[in-house]
């Protein structure tokens, strides 16, 4: 028979002190825990996978990106005011606590064309160009760079302008439609010119973005061109791309309002629902934590019962030697035992109810986010329950000591 450091016998102490242990207080505490945990860690799973859209090309929760321009009203730039963004402007953005960061968008200074050959047919058109900082580019695509030695330009195109002339204008022409990466291979010549210049290059699109509606060149080249064939002026941008940290936030629409900006197409009611979401979300993990909580209590008030319960056998142990700490032991093993459980319980039901969601995110390109986050949690809030109520047990065993 194993003793234990007083030379007693472990087994006996034991069945000793769990007469008085009632088995249905610590089902009904292990029930009621796993409920609460299981909910914070579905809830946690749930948001991430979601938010794991974030690394695709269509994010649904992530931080969110805002194109703002100001509004023109009435007769615009031909009553001599220019819809642009002010120092003041951009610096009252920036000290917004929704803002991240800015980008600003540089246009053109001068003419641009282009013309290109499909289907034995020539076409050219007038152009804009526009950069911002690389940084804000959804994509990343290769040679995103410009030298004056290069006669080629890089061109970033949006993908609603493809759609358009796919579906709407080589449609009514009898224009062959193309894929992005057939169109990555039409050879463009791109006329540049002002400021008494002109330049030809050779031009290809190397990219469609989801997040910018323009015609996108490097930065480098915005700034070179600009001073060879521009005027000379520094115009105020009159675009911004705004980097948020908050989509939804109520206070977005109303700063925008109220200063005369708007935003580019429907990412105030995308934000709007990711916001929406993230609230539902943490409302629901609350919920979760505040059912663990209360399970928690339940447990310490059953051990408090307990040990008043038990209070004489208490006692008389520590008459016969044993300390507090080795009388207690036997309640640290229970509860950390019956937690463990819980832990292991409440990840398996993460992991059957993220089963239940996966398909549908599956469906719309979703791999989901790992589970390690989650079951690291798992565990952790396992150890702060277990680390807290050892801690009320052995001051409530204390305690009798010394009132003994």
């Amino acid at each position: 028979m194993k003793k234990d450091d007083n030379g007693h016998s472990g087994s006996v102490v034991w069945r000793l002190l769990r007469c008085n242990i009632s088995t249905g207080q610590i089902i009904g505490y292990a029930v009621a825990c796993f409920v609460g945990l299981a909910i914070v860690l579905a809830g946690l799973q749930f948001y991430r996978d979601v938010n794991s859209a974030g690394e695709s090309d269509d994010p649904m929760i992530s931080r969110d990106y805002l194109i703002l321009s100001k509004k023109v009203e009435g007769l615009g730039s031909l009553g001599g005011a220019q819809a642009e963004f002010s120092k003041s402007d951009i610096a009252g953005l920036e000290s917004q606590p929704w803002v991240e960061r800015i980008g600003l968008f540089t246009a053109s200074d001068f003419n641009v064309s282009a013309s290109v050959e499909m289907g034995g047919r020539s076409m050219s058109t007038y152009l804009f160009f526009e950069s911002i900082p690389d940084g804000f580019f959804d994509i990343k695509p290769d040679g995103w760079s410009f030298s004056p030695d290069d006669p080629f330009i890089p061109i970033v195109l949006s993908k609603d302008y493809l759609t358009l002339y796919n579906f709407g204008f080589a449609a009514s022409r009898g224009l062959p439609q193309v894929s992005e990466a057939m169109i990555g291979m039409v050879p463009l010549r791109i006329s540049v010119s002002g400021n008494g210049r002109q330049q030809w290059f050779d031009g290809r699109i190397v990219g469609f973005s989801s997040r910018l509606n323009t015609i996108a060149v490097p930065q480098e080249f915005m700034d070179w061109a600009n001073g060879r064939f521009g005027d000379g002026t520094d115009s105020a941008p009159s675009r911004l791309i705004v980097e948020v940290n908050a989509p939804g936030d109520p206070g977005i629409a109303g700063y925008l309002k109220d200063h005369g900006m708007e935003s580019a197409g429907d990412k105030a009611d995308s934000g709007r629902a990711a916001h929406f979401l993230s609230v539902v979300t943490g409302v629901v993990m609350a919920v979760g934590a505040v059912i663990s909580l209360l399970a928690c209590f339940i447990l310490l008030l059953s051990i408090y019962l307990l040990l008043q319960k038990s209070r004489g056998k208490l006692r008389d142990l520590m008459l016969l030697g044993y300390t507090p700490d080795a009388v207690a032991r036997y309640y640290y093993l229970l509860v950390a035992g019956v937690n463990a459980t819980v832990v292991l319980m409440a990840i398996a039901a993460m992991v059957a109810a993220r089963s239940l969601w996966m398909p549908a995110f599956a469906a719309l390109g979703l791999k989901g986010a790992s589970l390690w986050v989650a079951s690291v949690a798992a565990a952790a809030a396992g150890i702060v329950l277990t680390g807290f109520d050892i801690a009320a047990i052995r001051r409530r065993v204390i305690r009798t000591w010394y009132d003994r």
